[in-house]
Order: C-alpha cells, then structure tokens, then sequence
C-alpha cells in the first residue's frame, strides 16, 4: 500500500525540532524496510525563519491544494503563538482538509487547526504549557492538556517535543503496520511506541540517557513477554521492593509497571497480528496473556477491537507482511 504524500507546511517563526523531526520520520525509509514509502514535500510561501536558520521551501502553499485525499498535511509548531497564524496558511490547511487530506498539528501547530475550525466540537491538545490559552482562544475546542496525542481520523494533535515524535510514529504505525514503525522507533533510538493517552507531563523528568534505574530492566521484560511476569518478578530483578519499583516506573514510563507491561503485551499482539497467520490462542501464549478469552478482553478494550477484527482489517488494507 503506498502511504502517498506527507507535506510539511511551514511558515515563519516554525519550531526547528518539530519540524526536524516529521522531516525525519517521513523523508527516507528506515534500512531493511523495503515496501513502498511517502513522498515528501516541503510547502512555504516563500523563505521562512525556523528557529536561528533560513528554510527555503521546495513548494509553495498552492502545492496543498494539489494534494490527494489520503495524503497527510502536518503543521509543526511555531514560537508566537499570541500572533495569530497566517491567513494563508490557515487558508490552504482548510481547503486541503475539505479535501480528504488528513491534518495533523505538532505542539503549538495546534493552533492553525484551530483557526482554520478544524479543531470544533474536537478533543484536542497541544504543549501543556499552552493549552489554557487555546482553550480560552478557542472555546468550541475540547482541549485535553493531559494526554501525549489524540487522534480524531481526519484530524491530529500533538503535545510539544518528544509526543510529537510519538505522533508521527503513530501515523507510520497507521499506515504501514507496527514493524515498520518500530524499525523508524530503532533508526531514531526512541521507544517504538507511547500510547496517546499517557500523561504528558510528570513529575520528575524523564532521564534523556540510557543510565536510569529501570535501562536493564525494561529490555529484559520485552523479551520474556511470553512469561507470566509479575510486579513482584520485576522487583526482584531490579532489585527493588515492589514499592520502590512503581516509584520508579512511574518516573521514568509515567505508568504503572502492570500497566506498561499490558502495553507492551498488547503491542506485540498487534506486531503478530499484522505479520504472522498464527491464531488467536497462539498470539495469546505468546503474549503472556494466557487465554485468547484474556487477550480478546484487553486488545478490546485497549485497541477498540478484537483481534480477528484488526487482523481483517490490516489484510483487507493491503498492509504489507514485513
């Protein structure tokens, strides 16, 4: 399946990390990933000041109005937000989104969304440090200051910085399964994937290296998935009291560890899902869940449906079998 056209709308004062990174997840193909990949274009009217630099788009904003439905417009972020966005701007990501293009914002890109109405009567977010002036910018907005992304189908929002690097994998994950997004996940050195409904903010930071208390750990637990792991197993092989381990879980994933635990379980139900013809009980066993009964539960409630469903669903799709 040919994921079609990523465009990149840009304008002055846009945020140099917001956009580096959709440039990245987007522009190239992760090695050993072989199946069909987006076009990219960069659309701006005319040179544009991202940060200390000087961008020279390769399109003007007139090529959003050739795109087809299905493509995908992101608008990153950008520093003043009490400006409002270009008319321009706001102009074209209307039109494109009337259109069938999806629409995604990165951090404070949100607000272009909203100006162009795309956001009414829609849950959204944007950088938590931000969302009460969108809120009260734009009151038909549902405005979530909590969570990391939502989706909407058509319609995307980002919180700042690192979520919207969770964003734009989800958007690979959409469109080209989880194996793909992971092996994007593993060329950028990042998680592969954090639900859009975690926290986006907590209260001790998240440590930027590999050094934190849970780094043997957590890899360790991906591998043994299959396992019926438990609080107490993680503990013992941190070394930690089952207290102290939650502390720290909560610290480093902003969740619990049966929490993030199920997610991984989850992930992986999904990875065998997409990939392998294996059955339900066999998915289960391998996922530590014990019972397809046990997994059917969970994947419902997590994904929004079954597992015979998302599995019909990628196939009918045309989703390739990495």
């Amino acid at each position: 399946m040919n994921p079609g056209t990523v465009a990149l709308a840009v304008t002055d004062g846009m945020l140099n990390f917001e956009l580096g990174i959709a440039y990245e997840v987007f522009d190239a193909a992760p090695a050993g990933v072989d199946g069909p990949w987006y076009d990219m274009a960069v659309c701006g009217a005319g040179a544009v000041r991202v940060g200390r630099f000087r961008l020279e788009p390769e399109h003007g904003l007139d090529r959003l109005g050739r795109l087809a439905p299905g493509d995908t417009l992101i608008v990153p972020g950008w520093a003043d937000i009490d400006e409002p966005p270009p008319a321009e701007l706001v102009d074209a990501v209307r039109a494109a989104h009337a259109a069938g293009v999806r629409v995604a914002s990165l951090c404070t890109g949100a607000f272009v969304l909203a100006a162009a109405g795309l956001l009414d009567g829609r849950r959204a977010t944007t950088h938590w440090a931000h969302t009460e002036v969108l809120a009260a910018r734009h009151p038909g907005v549902e405005v979530d200051p909590d969570v990391l992304y939502v989706d909407n189908g058509s319609v995307l929002t980002s919180a700042g910085k690192a979520a919207a690097l969770d964003l734009c994998l989800h958007l690979v994950r959409l469109d080209l399964g989880s194996a793909v997004a992971n092996a994007v996940a593993r060329r950028l050195v990042v998680p592969p994937h954090r639900a859009g409904g975690q926290a986006q903010f907590v209260a001790a930071p998240v440590p930027a290296r590999d050094d934190h208390p849970l780094a043997a750990l957590l890899p360790w637990v991906i591998e043994r998935l299959d396992e019926p792991l438990t609080v107490e197993d993680l503990a013992r092989r941190a070394n930690m009291s089952s207290r102290h381990l939650g502390r720290q879980f909560r610290a480093v994933t902003g969740t619990t560890p049966l929490q993030w635990l199920l997610t991984q379980r989850i992930r992986r139900a999904q990875e065998l899902l997409e990939t392998t013809d294996d059955s339900v009980d066999a998915i289960a066993t391998a996922t530590g869940m014990g019972t397809a009964t046990t997994l059917r539960r969970h994947f419902n409630r997590t994904v929004g449906v079954p597992p015979d469903s998302y599995r019909r669903t990628f196939r009918r799709t045309g989703q390739p079998d990495f």
